[in-house]
């Protein structure tokens, strides 16, 4: 028997509706239910949610907390979030570039994880 691949991704976050709150405002996403201890999105096609940290995690112990993962998510218009995050004053982590996934850029979330946006899938 073999896994098919990624089904669902969660963050674990410092304070659930602070990181839920920036998701939606600044990305768009929106809640989909789920467990009182995550807030879920309803993202296509692999689920992703923000969680509270599970017990042993401290996010505060950890210098960069997605380490060695690329988490990207993609978008309509990657140029144009990424003028409303730098608007917002949300850090950009590397400015966009055209390459193989379109326009691509990275950003640092309220708890430090570093997601790159696409625009091309």
């Amino acid at each position: 028997m073999a896994a098919t691949g990624p089904d669902f991704i969660s963050l674990q976050v410092r304070d659930i509706e602070r990181s839920a709150r920036f998701y939606e405002q600044h990305l768009g996403l929106t809640r989909r239910p789920g467990p009182p201890h995550a807030v879920v999105f309803a993202t296509e096609p692999i689920a992703l949610a923000v969680r509270d940290a599970v017990e042993g995690f401290d996010l505060d112990a950890v210098p960069q907390p997605s380490g060695g993962v690329a988490l990207w998510l993609l978008a309509p218009d990657a140029q144009a979030v990424h003028d409303a995050l730098v608007e917002a004053g949300v850090p950009i982590v590397s400015s966009p570039i055209d390459g193989p996934f379109g326009r691509t850029f990275t950003f640092a979330d309220p708890d430090g994880y570093r997601v790159t946006l696409h625009d091309r899938g």
